[in-house]
């Protein structure tokens, strides 16, 4: 019987992450295209807030007032949220250095991350089969992105620390947050990213040298003016980050680390998806052989 549970609980988080990742792929994507009307500081804050009122309806309807002291008082939430918010500062901060593809490469090493911090933190076994099948993935990923000696710089390192806090942050939410409800690490979280933007706006507003900056740049922090269409993205991608943070949450709670992490890598085939549908990106050979890659390697390490 405890068998049938843990394939259940691993299978559930499976689906879970999946449907998590893609709807990451799909903000994004949304990001992509609206990242020349706004700065990634104010997409923390702006998306935060609302997704923060969402969240704060949400869990008063469903009445878990316990949820108030995870967020209060537990370092382990804390530190999840830190590790999360540095996670996309450290990945943003190296886009103007390294090429996406080279970026994405790197911050897709985390299962690996997890793998280890899984065997060697957690204890959990991973077995010989389970180790070929997160290789296999990851082999997948070199296939579709093509790494050459010629990309590399020593920037590449912040994505590759972008990973291992990702890494922190799942092995966090499985062995000390797994008792905590879904919806207070999401609040937790964007509670998180919205005083990170916050102190990075206001910062730059009394020490910065131009009292009026203009927005020139994703990384820039500075405040771009918003109209009703900036408005009605910021409020989509908020619904968007209130899923996909509750529903990553929730998967490294109920399923095996190693299992959860090695299914992050159909992000890479959402991201693929929304780049033909809307980059007009379209795949060759070598990536539709590195996605089924990819995607056997999830078969593989689920059966497994």
């Amino acid at each position: 019987m405890e068998q049938r549970r843990l394939l259940h609980d691993t299978r559930a988080g499976a689906g879970l992450i999946t449907g998590s990742v893609f709807l990451v792929a799909t903000s994004d994507a949304l990001i992509k295209l609206g990242s020349a009307q706004f700065t990634v500081w104010q997409l923390y804050v702006v998306r935060s807030a609302i997704a923060i009122a969402l969240l704060l309806l949400w869990l008063g309807l469903s009445q878990r007032s316990g949820a108030w002291h995870h967020l209060t008082w537990d370092r382990w939430t804390l530190l999840r949220s830190a590790a999360l918010s540095l996670m996309w500062i450290a990945f943003y901060a190296a886009l103007p250095h390294v090429s996406l593809s080279l970026a994405a490469l790197a911050l897709y090493t985390a299962p690996l991350f997890i793998a280890l911090l899984s065997a060697w933190v957690l204890r959990e076994p991973v077995s010989p089969r389970r180790w070929m099948a997160i290789v296999l993935g990851f082999l997948g990923v070199l296939l579709i992105l093509r790494p050459t000696a010629a990309d590399f710089s020593v920037m590449t390192l912040l994505p590759v620390l972008a990973a291992l806090l990702y890494a922190v942050a799942a092995v966090v939410t499985r062995t000390r947050c797994h008792d905590r409800g879904a919806l207070s690490l999401a609040l937790n979280l964007n509670l998180c990213l919205c005083l990170v933007g916050a102190v990075v706006l206001l910062g730059h507003r009394l020490l910065g040298p131009s009292p009026e900056p203009s927005h020139d740049g994703f990384l820039t922090p500075h405040w771009a003016p918003m109209g009703t269409a900036q408005w009605g993205l910021m409020s989509v991608l908020a619904v968007l980050m209130v899923l996909m943070s509750v529903g990553v949450a929730k998967a490294y709670q109920i399923g095996q680390s190693t299992v959860v992490g090695t299914f992050d890598y159909s992000y890479l085939l959402f991201a693929m998806f929304w780049g033909f549908a809307l980059f007009d990106e379209v795949p060759d050979t070598t990536m539709i052989v590195g996605m089924g890659l990819i995607a056997a390697s999830g078969v593989w390490v689920l059966r497994g």
